[in-house]
């Protein structure tokens, strides 16, 4: 997957930044753009895609060459913001159509 190599360069930190959630409910307020408590999907691809846009230097919409890691291929926004999709979905257990501070802190499902 694509974003396992932004996710390994992203956790190899010593120290977490000093921006990072210290707890389960800040999490979900940062996701949680309404303020309702809940993290819906549009919420969580507003939030998620924030890490694509700021890695798309030249803004076309495409992470390419100097955007990636050595090694990893081309990804586009369309199938960046499918993938998160599918993700949601996984991590919504009970499938109601948000995520709670307990799904959106489990290991990514299937």
């Amino acid at each position: 997957m694509p974003w396992l190599p932004l996710l390994a360069a992203a956790t190899a930190a010593a120290s977490p930044p000093a921006d990072f959630a210290q707890a389960p409910a800040e999490l979900v307020a940062r996701f949680d753009l309404d303020g309702d408590g809940q993290v819906d999907e549009a919420e969580y691809l507003a939030y998620l895609m924030r890490g694509f846009h700021a890695r798309d230097r030249d803004g076309n919409g495409v992470l390419e060459g100097e955007e990636l890691p050595p090694g990893a291929r081309p990804l586009g926004a369309a199938e960046n913001e499918a993938r998160l999709r599918r993700q949601f979905r996984r991590q919504d257990a009970d499938g109601n159509g948000w995520l709670d501070a307990r799904e959106l802190l489990a290991p990514p499902r299937g």
